[in-house]
């Protein structure tokens, strides 16, 4: 039998899996990363999606794989909703506003939920909702896939609300300096390409992508 192959973001994320807790994939369309896991050994996995039509693909994902029906819970919910409890929940693939929602709309949080997301866009959107919200990175990874960088963080609550600088919310906890310095090449750009309309966001986003230059000198 065949086994699933992750795309390298999928990997990074699986990586990071304790093991032996309860483990949800959220948004899992085709359940592969729950497959990979459950043939890594691990038992207690549910799959969740907010469409049929993802989750009866993920059906036929781990009837191919595994074999028996049961081995991954498959539940239509919006995010998090129709869940009861999780230790690892994996959000990958999505957007990093919708991430932030799903992740502050949990039933279950406490200290010891560990949150694993990777977001397509607007990570620096979803590292300040996550620390406004009591939330912290304990790490963060890249993976390269199709041409582009992504980042897949590793995340916990404590209840503290904090606010973050505009540098660490483009940077995070990443230290791939190839990643943080496109992220620089980026803010260089968007602040010239609006330098005659408006100084001041051009002027902010430069001294950003300069103190991220800093910290690359670091690494």
């Amino acid at each position: 039998m065949h086994e699933p192959i992750l795309s390298p973001r999928l990997a990074a994320a699986a990586g990071m899996v304790r093991k032996g807790g309860e483990i949800c994939d959220v948004g899992t369309d085709h359940a592969l990363l729950p497959c990979r896991l459950y043939l890594d050994g691990e038992r207690k996995l549910t799959a969740a999606d907010i469409n049929e039509g993802p989750l009866l693909s993920a059906k036929q994902t781990v009837m191919h794989y595994i074999g028996k029906e049961d081995a991954v819970r498959l539940v239509l919910s919006d995010g998090l909703e129709k869940i009861d409890y999780a230790d690892d929940v994996i959000i990958a693939g999505m957007g990093g506003e919708l991430i932030a929602r799903i992740v502050l709309g949990c039933r279950f949080l406490s200290r010891d939920t560990h949150f694993i997301l990777q977001p397509m866009t607007k990570a620096e959107t979803l590292r300040k909702e996550l620390y406004k919200n009591g939330f912290y990175i304990e790490k963060e990874l890249t993976a390269r896939e199709n041409d582009r960088n992504y980042v897949i963080m590793s995340v916990y609550y404590d209840g503290e609300s904090r606010e973050i600088t505009d540098a660490f919310a483009y940077s995070g906890k990443v230290t791939d300096k190839e990643y943080l310095s496109l992220v620089c090449r980026k803010l260089r750009h968007t602040g010239e390409c609006c330098s005659s309309s408006d100084t001041a966001k051009s002027e902010k986003l430069c001294n950003t992508a300069q103190e991220i230059e800093n910290i690359i000198t670091t690494l």
